[in-house]
């Protein structure tokens, strides 16, 4: 079979128009490359695509041309057998009665041809969530400044955030990805480039909260942490660690405390994979290299050989990871208690990285259905005329579908464990993935088609288990019929103001808002509300060298195309009160808000494309918790959200 053959059975398409209409044809050198990062998957003779059942709705599964009859099939729920039966004609009428969950499906044809095959049987549609036109206040946890934490947002600031929106009338609180990080490696500090989408940044766990802590670090440094304009993650996890670890020494000393109790049926639940997650950690630690250049015994999860480790001289090591990632579950499952006691109807809305770092957990736990030598990015566009590479590995579809789709239902899972609704960044990403291979420029990758009916019922499963509201970032060029069928699935969409627009360039009015949406003027990558009025956006990005796509006489014209879209709905003002009034009459059940904007703060917190150049994902806000209340016109945001606020009381 040559390249081509290779790339078409796996679902790779070798040319693709771009977001500019271009017409790219994949270069051979990078299409191998993508080629031999995919694990080979079994030939499908039989049927070309795992199997899915909705809940309530007939399910039937048409049988390939070179399929010969009669076809037994027989599904199974690991050992147990479920259901089985036989086709004359080709078509293979499913089980209605089959409970919610993962099955195999093993297929025998009168040739003696055998296929296995994932069935999934979900809910008709994800979780809709029990609440009608909400409003939640959305913040970057490390940017939340106060007169205690370390120098970086905690879940102590959090928790006091839900006492503040509680007050406000919001409904919950939207946070930046909360994902495991690199924390003692300098510049890895972006939440979208994790270490690991299934354990927690133990930088934002509340030193002071642990059992077993006693002393804080010196006064002079701490207040100099507080006082800095961006958050120093060195200097903070250079007090937090140490902290930490005299706290676990305490505690280690009363083992038969409640505490100590809690903590080992924290370990008792979440089982092998945090015995794996603490392995690797200690071994990273240890050899201080990408895992793939590690000793050959450690370059895959072993359990035997994890087993000993952990139960060697590196057990306390171990137990010290997996105490720190237990005070980071606990304190953030008691803000999620905590919005519950008050009736938030969302609680917590927590984001999703698209993908890892080929060197973190993640990529060494899952080798078969993460590609590490493989980045996902987009191609390009007329706001990224060279395309975007974003130096994350991505799930690939045939390694999901050897393991049943397992793990990307664990990072999903891990994920709703203490939200009332997650955004899965990139959502485009269950369709098809825009896959760039290591050493290439972003323009030289391949679109590569992913199982999306099997991801969306994944998510369905996952969604209606954990009572969890699903959002899809459905931005940038979407395919023909993806909103429809996500929204089939009960999957809302991601509405953003600043790109809502007609072909003319004018605002779409409050009307054209659906309701199963999260509504909101920007995002992370995006001007805030008082950048994008005062051009700000547009001068940093120039004085960065970066093409902002806009020119001033752009700007000037969608300012007054916002001007009138207010002064349609009798808003006579445009300020960023004015702007949420308008937001809050759409019928989309979330209205995000965020505290940039309530703070009047210019700069975004991310900017696309640079690094070093800009100071992403450390601006700190410009007041204090305590003083938000004071400062952030809240009559003003009462008035401007009154109509969801009663709404959401009724």
């Amino acid at each position: 079979m040559d390249l081509f053959s290779q790339a078409h059975s796996l679902g790779i398409l070798t040319e693709f128009y771009d977001g500019q209409g271009q017409r790219r044809v994949t270069d051979e050198a990078a299409l191998k490359i993508i080629v031999e990062a995919f694990p080979r998957p079994t030939p499908h003779r039989l049927l070309n695509d795992a199997v899915v059942i909705r809940a309530g709705q007939p399910a039937r599964s048409r049988l390939n041309e070179a399929a010969q009859l009669p076809v037994r099939w027989t599904i199974k729920r690991g050992d147990v057998e479920a259901a089985s039966g036989e086709t004359q004609d080709g078509l293979l009428e499913w089980p209605a009665d089959l409970a919610v969950g993962s099955y195999r499906v093993q297929l025998t044809d009168a040739s003696s041809c055998r296929e296995d095959l994932p069935l999934l049987v979900a809910p008709g549609q994800a979780f809709s969530g029990d609440f009608d036109r909400v409003w939640l206040l959305a913040v970057q946890l490390y940017g939340i400044r106060s007169r205690r934490n370390w120098g970086m947002g905690d879940f102590t600031d959090l928790a006091h955030l839900i006492e503040l929106c509680a007050k406000l009338g919001a409904d919950g609180v939207g946070l930046n990805p909360l994902h495991a990080l690199f924390d003692d490696r300098s510049g890895d500090f972006s939440p979208y480039a994790p270490n690991s989408r299934l354990f927690l940044n133990a930088l934002y766990v509340d030193v002071e909260q642990a059992p077993g802590f006693r002393n804080g670090p010196d006064s002079k440094t701490l207040e100099a942490l507080r006082q800095s304009e961006l958050v120093d993650y060195k200097g903070v996890a250079a007090l937090k660690w140490p902290a930490l670890r005299a706290a676990f020494d305490r505690f280690l000393a009363a083992p038969d405390s409640a505490d100590a109790a809690e903590f080992k049926a924290y370990r008792a639940e979440r089982g092998d994979l945090l015995a794996r997650f603490t392995c690797f950690e200690v071994l990273r630690h240890r050899f201080q290299q990408p895992w793939w250049e590690w000793p050959e015994e450690w370059r895959q999860p072993d359990a035997a050989r994890c087993a000993a480790l952990l139960n060697g001289p590196d057990r306390r090591e171990a137990d010290f990871v997996a105490y720190v990632q237990w005070l980071a579950e606990r304190q953030l499952r008691h803000c999620k208690d905590l919005a519950h006691r008050l009736g938030m109807k969302v609680g917590l809305y927590l984001d999703v990285a698209v993908g890892v770092q080929s060197d973190g957990f993640d990529a060494w736990n899952e080798q078969g259905a993460i590609s590490r030598t493989l980045s996902v990015g987009a191609p390009p566009d007329p706001l990224n005329t060279v395309g975007q590479n974003w130096g994350l590995a991505g799930f690939n579809a045939p390694g999901l579908e050897l393991k049943n789709f397992e793990p990307f239902r664990e990072m999903v899972r891990a994920s709703m464990r203490h939200a009332g609704a997650i955004r899965l960044d990139h959502v485009l990403g269950l369709k098809r993935l825009y896959l760039v291979p290591h050493g290439f420029p972003a323009k030289q990758g391949a679109y590569v088609q992913m199982p999306f009916e099997a991801l969306l019922a994944a998510t369905a499963i996952e969604s209606v288990a954990n009572q969890c509201v699903v959002i899809g970032e459905d931005l940038g060029t979407v395919p023909e019929g993806f909103r429809e069928q996500m929204a089939d699935w009960g999957l809302w969409s991601y509405k953003v103001m600043i790109f809502e627009r007609d072909d003319n360039g004018r605002f779409r009015d409050v009307d054209y808002y659906p309701p199963n949406a999260l509504v909101t003027l920007n995002t992370h990558d995006l001007s805030t509300y008082a950048g994008w009025r005062s051009f700000g956006d547009l001068r940093t990005k120039r004085g960065l060298g970066i093409d902002p796509g806009e020119s001033d006489e752009d700007r000037w014209r969608a300012l007054g195309y916002w001007d009138e879209v207010l002064r349609d709905n009798g808003i006579a003002a445009n300020d960023v009160h004015s702007a949420i009034r308008f937001l809050s009459r759409t019928r989309s059940r979330l209205l995000a808000i965020s505290l940039e904007d309530l703070l009047e703060v210019v700069d975004q917190p991310n900017i696309p494309g640079t690094i070093d150049e800009h100071p992403n994902w450390r601006r700190k806000m410009p007041v204090a918790i305590e003083d938000i209340a004071a400062t952030a016109g809240i009559d003003a945001l009462k008035s401007a959200t009154a109509e969801r606020i009663s709404a959401a009381r009724v």
